[in-house]
């Protein structure tokens, strides 16, 4: 029989991992249909790229971008000012034993992809991915 491997590593468990994406989906879903009380939450198209969940999983750190990347403060203030409302929904429809406390954070990972695919399209770049030596 072979014995359970406990998570010691550097990365998160699965068990991390597999709340993280409930709760992102979750999340994704209660914003879209607009379940919040707030018409100003419910007017911003707010993408959750990413849920990251702490060991414990007590707390959830939400990445996110609203469509086009506008008005960002806006909406990470309206995401915490419903953080209480949130919580419920998401632990309502998850069943889960303990609401995780929510943070928002800007997803970033856009800007970085945005900034990859820029370097690439440079010409001095391309050349050297194409083998070219022109030293």
């Amino acid at each position: 029989m072979a014995k359970k491997k406990s998570h010691d590593g550097p990365g998160p468990s699965q068990r991390q991992l597999r709340v993280g994406e409930l709760i992102r989906r979750t999340l994704s879903d209660v914003l879209i249909h607009g379940d919040v009380h707030d018409t100003e939450l419910n007017a911003m198209s707010i993408t959750v790229g990413e849920v990251r969940m702490s060991p414990d999983l007590k707390i959830a750190t939400v990445f996110v971008l609203p469509l086009g990347g506008n008005k960002r403060p806006e909406a990470i203030q309206a995401l915490a000012r419903n953080k209480g409302e949130l919580r419920r929904l998401i632990t309502k429809q998850m069943n889960l034993k303990y609401a995780p406390d929510l943070r928002f954070l800007i997803d970033e990972s856009f800007d970085k992809m945005d900034e990859t695919r820029a370097l690439l399209q440079q010409d001095k770049v391309r050349r050297d991915l194409s083998g070219g030596n022109d030293d």
